[in-house]
């Protein structure tokens, strides 16, 4: 599942890689946002056999697209204004080489809510309870891990959350000493769901993302993301990086928005891929995530995230988000959770696996792209100015709504 090497360190030619950035189907139907110096705001673009298209003249805002019955079928059949070539605005992206007189990429969504499900895979839920218990402490935590895995000694893959069989392991755990309110989420009735950062905060391809100055002991979390219109209804995906602080969240749970929501510590995209009928839910649960962070040091890790090993189904998630109980008018991007925990150490024995300055972070899968970032402390990213009353401010100057 996992590969730790020592390799050549990435160089700013590694963010701008256009070469495997879209999906691999090259029919894929495929929306974005792209930041236009032109009108001075964001304009919504289709990514069409290499070019960008403007969509703005039929809809303002991602989330507009996103609320058609068809979006896949209408999207496919708009003409719009060609922006450019999607290789060279990508490598436009980049932030400290980027020349501002013209279009660079943004996250793909816009007005939806940026969630996020926790403990979704066992693996996942084990290594919370172990940062609970360890409150941070790297070294703790592999000497937790050691016992907790010779105690358990079963295969947590095919359990259900909510079953009988669940709550048996639960009681199991709790006899133990080792309940954990992670326990609950990860295998009772219940998902975690909760908010990553706030609306239009995300950050794209490309560009650096944050981790707190103060932390640690922090990692990627390479996601898929579901686009959930304000019905419930899944319209497609996108890949996420959904950057953890394990130090902080493992002193206490309540500190959880403070380890998640930080300038930069949401990362989506590259782009939106919509369903249609080559690409749909089925094809989501099948998927695997790929990972690669490259240090500066030489440091190479390459993990797998595979879909088909949640514990919980994807369109559960979603029921648990949005329906009757809960609304989305703008409806969300839903990050469903990983299954990457690493515990292989980076520089001395014991202590894991933990950020660098300057780590590149690479998310890929064949049917949804790379999502590249480069980790920085969330104080020196670029910070996020562009709010909602920007958003609709710049909207009605260009006669948009």
């Amino acid at each position: 599942m996992f590969a730790v090497t020592r390799g050549p360190a990435a160089d700013a030619d590694w963010f701008g890689a256009a070469a495997d950035a879209l999906p691999d189907d090259v029919d894929a139907v495929l929306i974005g946002r792209i930041w236009d110096p032109s009108v001075d705001g964001p304009t919504p673009v289709a990514v069409r056999n290499g070019e960008v298209i403007d969509l703005s003249h039929r809809f303002p805002t991602i989330r507009d697209i996103c609320e058609l019955p068809d979006p896949a079928a209408t999207v496919a059949e708009l003409d719009g204004a060609r922006v450019g070539d999607i290789g060279e605005i990508l490598a436009n992206t980049v932030a400290f080489t980027r020349d501002r007189g013209r279009p660079w990429l943004l996250a793909p969504v816009d007005l939806q809510a940026l969630k996020a499900a926790g403990v979704t895979f066992p693996i996942s839920m084990l290594e919370r309870v172990i940062e609970e218990r360890a409150r941070g402490d790297l070294a703790l935590a592999a000497d937790i891990r050691q016992r907790m895995f010779a105690d358990i000694g079963v295969d947590l893959h095919d359990l259900d959350p909510g079953s009988a069989e669940a709550a048996r392991l639960k009681s199991l755990l709790v006899a133990e000493g080792m309940w954990s309110q992670y326990l609950e989420v990860g295998i009772g009735p219940d998902a975690e769901i909760f908010t990553k950062g706030q609306i239009l905060s995300a950050v794209g391809t490309a560009v650096d993302v944050g981790v707190l100055a103060a932390s640690t002991w922090n990692n990627p979390e390479p996601e898929v993301t579901l686009i959930v219109a304000s019905s419930g209804r899944i319209v497609g995906a996108t890949l996420g990086n959904d950057v953890n602080l394990r130090d902080i969240e493992g002193r206490s749970a309540l500190l959880l928005p403070l380890a998640k929501d930080n300038n930069a510590s949401c990362a989506l995209g590259p782009l939106i891929r919509l369903f249609d009928d080559r690409f749909g839910m089925q094809q989501v649960r099948e998927l695997e995530v790929r990972l690669e962070v490259r240090g500066v040091d030489g440091f190479l890790l390459e993990a797998v995230s595979e879909m088909t090993r949640m514990s919980r189904d994807p369109q559960d998630l979603v029921r648990q988000l949005i329906g009757p109980h809960h609304h989305y008018p703008d409806g969300a991007a839903l990050m469903l959770g990983t299954m990457f925990a690493p515990i292989q150490d980076r520089e001395r024995p014991g202590e894991g696996f933990t950020h660098k300055i300057d780590d590149v972070v690479r998310i890929s899968c064949p049917a949804l792209g790379t999502l590249v970032n480069r980790v920085r402390h969330a104080q020196e990213c670029e910070p996020w100015h562009f709010g909602v009353r920007d958003l609709m401010g710049n909207l009605a100057r260009r006669g948009l709504l």
